[in-house]
């Protein structure tokens, strides 16, 4: 027994190191049990390797991007009446009235095709909503003559009535306000956040936090203009809604990766990377969940305002929130942490300490090389000393740790 203790004492202090840091990643994580997806979703172990990936993430995420900019410069915007100006005409749409047969009534009365027609809602609150360049008086007389004369819509006593066909004019110049108003509410927005995250956090994650919102804006619009639906006030009040749900999972998940890297530059075991990435997952059921909960009553608002109701203004809303939610998820998990963790260890004290990290796990790997063996103490069994290695994604503790000899 005294030699064995002799011997274990004669260890240098590195190789006690080495074997207490690569106690659990020596162990053979194949034969440890297999875990489900679900069950590494709600541990939140690890398991998910994103911020070591994080370059297939940019690439995926400058693919979205662009996508989205050739989209709004090929396609463009439709922009709604509200923005161009013009006149919106508006009737109940009868039994089998077809946007084909108001297109052809609307160019015989007046000469010239209109913008659009459509027809939006289903059954009897189904209406026919015409869109053209702005008409004067007697247009208008023609045109209502011509619409009543084909469709005979009805009012609301089920009546056959001219007064059925209502007629509204806009100016560009209300649309021209709004889209002031609304680029100064989105400048004060991009400000106030800026400033809560840098003090409430630290710079880079501001940094990242704003870039993550800039490529939700972004993204967002592309897929309205390639889809084709008309921006309205609406859309942008729902651009500006789903930024800020973008930018609270963002913050829960930044959370995460403060309180994890906390006094991470006095450690060696870990890196800045590792230990965001771990944030990542942990907050990732979080995420999921919160982003599936907002998008069912946004569907709902689709199914039952715009195909039952016939409230066709909440279409743009509509969509808009339920891409942007499902964008604004995907960049605070894809893309913020990730963009974060570049920054760090690009410069500074992270930066310092990753290479620290990364160096002491390549010296421990080279005294684990040759399968060096030690007594251990009381058995005289030889134990193998396994290379250090970075901790596995989703390891789990398998045991106790090995006591260090006194």
């Amino acid at each position: 027994m005294s030699e064995s203790n002799n011997n274990s004492a004669g260890d240098s202090s590195a190789d006690r190191e080495a074997r207490s840091v690569t106690a659990d990643s020596g162990v053979d994580q194949a034969s440890m049990p297999k875990h489900s997806l679900l069950s590494r979703l709600y541990t939140g172990t690890g398991a998910f390797e994103v911020v070591g990936k994080r370059r297939f993430y940019y690439g995926l995420t400058g693919a979205l991007v662009a996508i989205a900019l050739l989209a709004m410069l090929i396609r463009g915007f439709t922009f709604g009446i509200d923005f161009e100006g013009g006149s919106r005409i508006q009737f109940p749409a009868g039994d089998g009235v077809e946007t084909s047969q108001v297109e052809t009534v609307y160019s015989e009365a007046l000469g010239f095709e209109p913008e659009s027609v459509q027809t939006v809602g289903s059954g009897s609150s189904a209406t026919v909503q015409i869109r053209s360049e702005t008409l004067d008086a007697q247009q208008i007389v023609t045109l209502q003559n011509a619409l009543f004369d084909e469709f005979q819509p009805e009012d609301r006593n089920g009546n056959p009535s001219r007064d059925a066909i209502s007629f509204a004019d806009v100016s560009e110049t209300w649309g021209g306000q709004i889209t002031k108003k609304a680029l100064l509410a989105l400048i004060v927005f991009l400000v106030i956040v800026s400033i809560y995250i840098a003090v409430r956090f630290e710079r880079d994650m501001a940094i990242a936090a704003i870039i993550a919102l800039f490529f939700d804006i972004i993204v967002t619009a592309g897929i309205y203009a390639l889809v084709g639906f008309e921006v309205t006030p609406a859309t942008v009040i729902g651009l500006l809604t789903i930024l800020g749900f973008s930018l609270y999972d963002t913050v829960v998940v930044f959370d995460k990766v403060e309180e994890n890297t906390r006094g991470i530059l006095h450690l060696t075991r870990r890196t800045y990377g590792e230990q965001a990435n771990l944030a990542v997952n942990q907050t990732l059921m979080r995420s999921i969940n919160t982003t599936v909960i907002s998008v069912l009553p946004v569907i709902a608002l689709m199914v039952v305002a715009v195909w039952m109701l016939g409230v066709g203004t909440l279409k743009d809303l509509a969509l808009v929130q339920l891409v942007g939610i499902v964008v604004g998820a995907y960049s605070s998990i894809f893309f913020a942490t990730p963009l974060l963790v570049s920054m760090k260890e690009r410069w500074g004290p992270v930066a310092v300490h990753t290479r620290k990290v990364l160096a002491r796990r390549a010296t421990l790997a080279e005294k684990g090389l040759g399968a060096k063996t030690t007594e251990s103490v009381g058995a005289g069994a030889s134990v193998t000393q396994r290379a250090a290695v970075a901790p596995a994604p989703g390891a789990r503790p398998t045991g106790k740790r090995k006591k260090k000899a006194h």
